[in-house]
């Protein structure tokens, strides 16, 4: 079993920058592909980052040059960084993790972009 726990969401200006962080305890030895999703209010969930075992990563255009993943294998944690934000980016942050075994998802952290 896997839990994710994510920080790092708050209240940013536009054009600012935040990183969100997502935390994995249990066995992440299965997990195959990490991503970032969002959900606005009335909006379906997107995806707005992923990166595969091998690092291959992908974003929508949307977010392609201000959004960044990445991940820090020791600490079994996955970062978002996210620059140069605007209103229209601002949602519930969720982080997953899919493994051969189970799909995991992380509580989601609140991210608000306004002035």
């Amino acid at each position: 079993q896997v839990q994710l726990v994510e920080s790092g969401g708050g209240l940013v200006q536009p054009g600012g920058s935040l990183r969100l962080s997502c935390a994995a305890s249990g066995s992440i030895f299965s997990i195959y592909f990490m991503g970032w999703y969002r959900q606005a209010p009335g909006k379906q969930r997107e995806l707005v980052a992923g990166m595969t075992r091998g690092s291959s990563t992908n974003y929508p255009d949307s977010v392609k040059g201000r959004f960044t993943i990445s991940r820090d294998n020791a600490k079994k944690t996955v970062y978002l960084q996210m620059n140069s934000l605007k209103p229209e980016d601002t949602a519930v942050y969720y982080c997953n993790m899919a493994s051969s075994v189970g799909d995991y998802w992380g509580q989601g952290t609140q991210v608000t972009v306004s002035s």
